[in-house]
Formats: structure tokens, C-alpha cells, sequence
């Protein structure tokens, strides 16, 4: 029996009123020029670069322990304030769990239409949830869209379990995914944030695997809803409101995650975006949600107001070719690994060159394989180096084939003209 629609709608109504976010308690060949061109705004490049030029920070975090803000588009820090302090992160945890299942939806191991059923110990989470009986069955759609809008923790752990059989082991997978995005500063003991030991990130991490979680797109279709229904058309509908209300109230703005408990306090994962310039702003340990909103809304002001960034290459983009040594072909497209920005102070020159260093590679070269770099230029330093990678496999020749070939170039190079 669901005897609790009543209490939900009203708490949802009480969220807004307070603007609350209610979590659970080789040798290189020479460089070549070569001209841009537009594609995705994200990338995901060393969240430790530099900012073109100094720009004069004012005090726009005061109140947060931690604070950080990037641009999505070239992985640049703009600002930050302690911003490797390792803290608890409540519910922002869960932009890890949410990067997990649609990189899972992505490699085609699970369908947005597949059916999740929830265990009983899925059901018996506290905090904010979609109040998920045991055994019953939701799409992995309708669990996602839970968990981005209501943070639900219950469908946190359904899909956990989904997807590794165990919340165990799907927190082993995430502080897996966490090392390989180099977020030292991170250590994951649940899915979902509730309190636990040994449970912490920092402003610099959260802002390392929002970027990450950017690079799907589809994920803004349910961060940037406001308020849904789960159920629509049953017995018990459930009315959904986004713990983020800067969703609602800051234009442009399309996600990430809120967090509270109360040894974290209150955080939040916020991006925006505006006239294709996407920036990422977060705060932690915030002491009321209403400061926490206050200042992630001056921190994104400050950033579109000092600060423009385009986007030069989109990932996959074919750069050029890296010779093969002892391959069945001789050469293999070199593509960016990621998208590729170029962010600049506003009022200033956009002017930049962009540069491919190829490596001269032996067969067999695997796809995915580095096989070079480009390098972005601007005023006279390098700004962005993002790998290029074998958009093919390229198998090794065997002896006849190697013979094949050395005799056609005798051939070529001993014909008339």
C-alpha cells in the first residue's frame, strides 16, 4: 500500500518554498598548421591548466569550505578556493553513479527500456527517494530520471545492483572510474551519499567527473527538468521536484547535483551555458541552501562576464595521417580523442594556431592507439595538448605482403614518365 503520496507532494512543496536540496542523511614528424573547425562543447582535458591571463578574482565563495569553477570546453580551472580540501559530498555522489549507467547505456549493456527491479534492500533507503517497494519494476529511464530530479537514493541502489549485482561492487567500479579521471582527492563507500565512513571528494574531483558526465549530453534532458511526474497514469503517481533550483531560476542553467547532509552541509554541481561558452561551478559546505544558490549564481555571473570559450575540433575528427611502419597500409587517420576549446578572456584576440606532431608508428597499431597529438597555440604558448588517436586498426604484413609492396615501389619508382 502506498500511503504516502500525500506527505511527498507536501515535502516537495516545502523544498521549493525553502529552495532546500533534501539528500539522505617512436620519432615525431614536423608540426603542421591546419584550420578549425566547430563541433561538441565538451572535453576532457587536465582540469590543472592555466587560464589564458590573470584576471582579478573577488571573494564570489565566501562561505564555501571549497569552491571551484571550470570551463567545460577545455577542462580550465577560472577559480577555485580550497579546492582540493577533501570533505564529504552527500548526494553529488551521485554524478558518479549517473556517469556509470549512461556510459553503460552508451557500450550497449543496458537499454533505456530495460526493466530494473528493486531488491529489498534497494527499497530500504532513507533520505530523498521515488519510494520504490520491493520488487517492483521500473525502466532504466524512469530510475535515472529519479535519481538526476529527486536523488533518490533508493533507485540509486536498484541500479547499482542492476548493472554489477551488488552495491559493493558497484562502488568498487566507481573508485575505479574515479582513478582512471585522476580525482586523488575521492573516495566512494556508497552509491547514493548517504552518511558513511571513509565517504569524501573535493570541489577540484566533482568538478573533474561533472566534466565527464557533460561529455553525454542526453543527461541535461533530466537534469534540467524542474519538476515530473514517476507513475503518471497508475495508482500512485509521484510528483518530482529538482533539489536544484537554479535549474529553474538561473537562465541557462541545465544541471548538475545538489548534496546536504548535515556533516557535509550544503553543496551543489552547477553548469550553464551560454552562447556555447558551458561552465561548471562548485561549491561545498555551504551553510544554508539559500547562500549555496547565492553564490554559485555570482560565480557563474563572474565567469560569462570575464570569460568566452569556442570550440576549435570535435572528438573523432579526422586531423591527418600517421605513417605505418611494417602494415598492411602504410598509413592511419589520426582523430582527436576529445572535443578541443579554446577559452579566452572577453575583449580579447581569438587568434590561435593549432599544431600536429604525428608519431611514426609500427605495425600492428591497435584503433584507439595514440599515434600523435595536436597542440593548440595561442599567443605564442601552448595552451591545450589533447592526444590523436588510430581511428583503425592497421594489422602487421606478412612476408608476402611486405614483398608485394616492395616490389610495387621498385616498380613505381622505375617507370617512364
Amino acid at each position: 500500500m502506498h500511503h504516502w503520496k500525500q506527505s511527498v507532494t507536501a515535502a516537495a512543496v516545502c523544498a521549493i518554498l525553502l529552495g532546500a536540496s533534501v539528500a539522505g542523511q617512436p620519432a615525431a614528424s614536423a608540426a603542421v598548421s591546419h584550420t578549425p573547425t566547430t563541433g561538441s562543447p565538451l572535453s576532457l582535458v587536465p582540469i590543472n591548466s592555466t587560464s589564458p591571463s590573470t584576471t582579478t578574482v573577488p571573494d564570489i565563495a565566501k562561505h564555501a569550505r571549497s569552491a571551484v569553477i571550470l570551463d567545460a570546453a577545455t577542462g580550465k580551472v577560472l577559480y577555485s578556493k580550497d579546492a582540493h580540501e577533501k570533505l564529504p559530498m552527500a548526494s553529488i555522489t551521485k554524478i558518479m553513479t549517473m556517469l556509470l549507467i549512461v556510459e553503460a547505456i552508451d557500450s550497449g549493456r543496458i537499454k533505456w527500456t530495460d526493466q530494473v527491479k528493486t531488491s529489498e534492500y534497494a527499497a530500504s533507503m532513507g533520505g530523498s527517494q521515488i519510494f520504490l517497494e520491493p520488487g517492483e519494476t521500473m525502466t532504466v529511464r524512469d530510475m535515472l530520471k529519479g535519481i538526476a530530479v529527486a536523488s533518490a537514493n533508493d533507485a540509486c541502489v536498484a541500479m547499482a545492483e542492476h548493472l554489477d549485482g551488488s552495491e559493493e561492487s558497484f562502488v568498487a567500479r566507481m573508485n575505479q572510474r574515479a582513478k582512471q579521471l585522476g580525482m586523488d582527492d575521492t573516495h566512494f563507500a556508497n552509491c547514493n551519499g548517504l552518511p558513511a565512513d571513509n565517504h569524501y571528494s573535493s570541489a577540484h574531483d566533482i568538478a573533474i567527473m561533472s566534466q565527464a558526465l557533460l561529455q553525454h549530453p542526453e543527461i541535461t534532458q533530466f537534469t534540467s527538468i524542474y519538476s515530473d511526474y514517476l507513475r503518471k497514469g497508475s495508482d500512485h503517481p509521484l510528483w518530482l521536484v529538482n533539489t536544484n533550483k537554479l535549474v529553474r531560476f538561473y537562465d541557462g542553467v541545465d544541471g548538475l547535483k545538489t548534496g546536504f547532509t548535515q556533516e557535509a552541509k550544503y553543496c551543489l554541481s552547477a553548469t550553464a551555458k551560454k552562447e556555447g561558452f558551458r561552465v561548471i561551478a562548485v561549491v561545498m559546505g555551504e551553510p544554508k541552501p539559500q547562500v549555496r544558490n547565492a553564490e554559485v549564481t555570482g560565480m557563474l555571473n563572474w565567469a560569462f562576464a570575464n570569460y568566452t570559450s569556442k570550440v576549435l575540433y570535435p572528438a573523432g575528427q579526422v586531423i591527418g595521417q600517421a605513417k605505418v611502419v611494417k602494415g598492411v597500409k602504410d598509413k592511419v587517420d589520426a582523430v582527436t580523442a576529445t572535443p578541443v576549446g579554446l577559452l579566452t578572456k572577453r575583449g580579447q584576440s581569438s587568434k590561435y594556431q593549432t599544431n600536429v606532431v604525428m608519431d611514426k608508428v609500427k605495425a600492428p597499431v591497435a584503433k584507439g592507439q595514440k599515434v600523435g597529438e595536436l597542440q593548440v597555440v595561442y599567443q605564442g604558448r601552448t595552451v591545450s595538448t589533447v592526444p590523436l588517436l588510430a581511428k583503425d586498426t592497421v594489422k602487421r604484413a606478412n612476408f608476402i605482403q611486405g614483398f608485394g609492396k616492395t616490389v610495387k615501389k621498385i616498380v613505381t619508382f622505375g617507370a617512364a614518365d
